[in-house]
């Protein structure tokens, strides 16, 4: 073999490789907005009100991208959760301090959560403050679970397999 077909077939062996990294990410990246389609959120303020529109994922959540006192994570909607509930390790990250600790219902039993307040929780144009919340030490995950300490100060509307989040403004 002549050094220029050992040069064109090392082109070929590394424009394969990079035709599968490219396929790889294309691919990964049609998975991941199928699993979390509110990456980017729908968000409008109409007159009195500021509106988000989430879409299910493949499972039948609705995940949304917002924020907790200025730092992004991800939120798991569930009207099942009395608070917000924060995984410990996202609450460390958050710079959330633990307060009193309490047992917690879960579906999944009893468990020890420590209270905290949120100072600011925002999801699109919806901006809420001093937000009742738990960490939970022993939630794994990579999704805040938004429940009703922040739910019941909005109202939402479910209907199809988009979620509706609306805040009035006083």
């Amino acid at each position: 073999m002549s050094r220029a077909q050992g040069i064109g077939k090392g082109m070929m062996a590394v424009g394969m490789i990079l035709m599968m990294i490219v396929a790889t990410r294309f691919f990964g990246s049609i998975s991941e907005k199928r699993q979390h389609p509110n990456q980017v959120i729908q968000s409008e303020i109409i007159a009195d009100q500021a509106q988000v529109r989430l879409q299910r994922n493949r499972q039948g959540h609705y995940l949304a991208r917002g924020e907790i006192n200025g730092i992004s994570t991800d939120f798991l909607i569930d009207t099942g959760a009395t608070d917000v509930v924060i995984p410990v390790g996202i609450a460390q990250n958050l710079k959330l301090k633990k307060g009193r600790s309490s047992i917690a219902r879960t579906a999944n039993g009893s468990v020890k959560v420590y209270r905290t307040r949120i100072d600011r929780l925002t999801m699109g144009d919806i901006v809420l403050e001093n937000v009742a919340a738990s960490i939970n030490p022993g939630m794994q995950g990579q999704a805040v679970l938004l429940g009703m300490s922040a739910l019941s100060q909005v109202e939402f509307v479910q209907s199809g397999n988009e979620l509706r989040i609306r805040q009035y403004y006083q």
